[in-house]
């Protein structure tokens, strides 16, 4: 009940958007934008022929693979850097000059290496979701009380138990916030990926839908899934920051 209480604003919100937009539509007599009730009938057009699964499963695939690889990259090399002054303060000036480039510069770059296909777009989200997990996780290790590190210390405990029951366990919180952060990033890229270089996922849907006859009702529909399933993305990262091994750091 409480949960339904805190979700009635937000509620009151999107109902009032929907109201304002089916208004302007039909006062405006748009024969080319759509009224929310063409979009729900749009989207059932493409659940219907079960293409919307198709292109929500290529997206989801190309995010999986790219997000994975850039954990695989971003967390040891985080935690690298953290630990290693040396090793810092030589490669942190490379990442903080690649950070900031848009991946969606790198997009040509990566159809000439990869060409037309899915290696393309995995590509793309790797390079924009590796580089906020590793400045988060080297951040994460930077900000570790020395006091932690010190009563390891004074019991005599290897570096490997060190960096196994103390290191990671304090930086988890922080690469738990990477991910997300990085996640987010990810889904963006992915679907601006799609709309130039292949021929499925929500980012070509909406490009495609546009291109045959000015199908503006599946043009929203595609927004309205893309934000939807950024929105459960986001979730599952959120449950991840509530486990009891992460939230402790925050419980202040």
């Amino acid at each position: 009940m409480k949960r339904i209480k805190e979700s009635l604003p937000a509620m009151a919100v999107i109902a009032v958007l929907l109201a304002a937009w089916w208004l302007i539509v039909v006062e405006t007599r748009s024969v080319i934008f759509p009224t929310p009730w063409q979009v729900v009938t749009g989207a059932a057009e493409l659940i219907k022929d079960g293409t919307l699964f198709t292109h929500i499963g290529a997206s989801l695939m190309r995010v999986g693979v790219g997000f994975s690889l850039a954990v695989l990259v971003a967390v040891p090399l985080g935690l690298w850097l953290g630990w290693v002054k040396g090793a810092y303060s030589t490669l942190n000036p490379l990442f903080q000059i690649l950070r900031p480039i848009s991946p969606i510069a790198w997009i040509p770059i990566a159809i000439l290496w990869f060409g037309v296909g899915n290696a393309s777009p995995i590509y793309l989200i790797f390079i924009s979701s590796v580089f906020p997990m590793i400045v988060q996780t080297t951040a994460g290790v930077h900000t570790i009380e020395r006091r932690y590190l010190r009563a390891a210390e004074n019991f005599g405990v290897s570096r490997y138990t060190l960096f196994r029951r103390v290191v990671i366990p304090a930086v988890l919180p922080q690469i738990i916030v990477g991910m997300r952060i990085g996640l987010g990033v990810a889904w963006l890229v992915v679907v601006a990926a799609e709309m130039i270089a292949l021929r499925s996922g929500l980012g070509y849907l909406i490009i495609d839908s546009r291109n045959a006859g000015n199908r503006y009702d599946l043009v929203i529909a595609g927004m309205i899934i893309i934000g939807l399933i950024g929105l459960l993305l986001d979730g599952v990262m959120r449950l991840l920051e509530a486990l009891k091994s992460v939230r402790w750091r925050y419980a202040h």
